[in-house]
């Protein structure tokens, strides 16, 4: 499938932390629907944007590794969406 990307980061060496915080960031400067690809070498970023996308209720769209690199595609919701309190 084709998928074409709005916005690119490579955070290539950065803590899995500030790649969240990065892919947060971005998702503010594109339209809902559209893509922001992030690269990490980071493993702990695999399952940190994962549960952070889900938490913001965007779509982490695809998930690949190639030797150290870690590369992920998340489309980004329509609406903006707060995380719900735990109780």
């Amino acid at each position: 499938m084709l998928m074409s990307i709005a916005r690119s980061l490579d955070l290539d060496g950065l803590p899995s932390a500030v790649v969240v915080a990065w892919a947060g960031v971005s998702m503010l400067s594109v339209q809902p629907g559209e893509l922001v690809e992030v690269r990490s070498t980071d493993p702990e970023a695999a399952r940190d944007l994962e549960v952070w996308s889900r938490a913001t209720g965007n779509e982490l769209v695809e998930q690949t590794r190639q030797g150290g690199m870690f590369r992920f595609v998340i489309r980004r919701c329509s609406a903006p969406s707060r995380p719900r309190p735990r109780r």
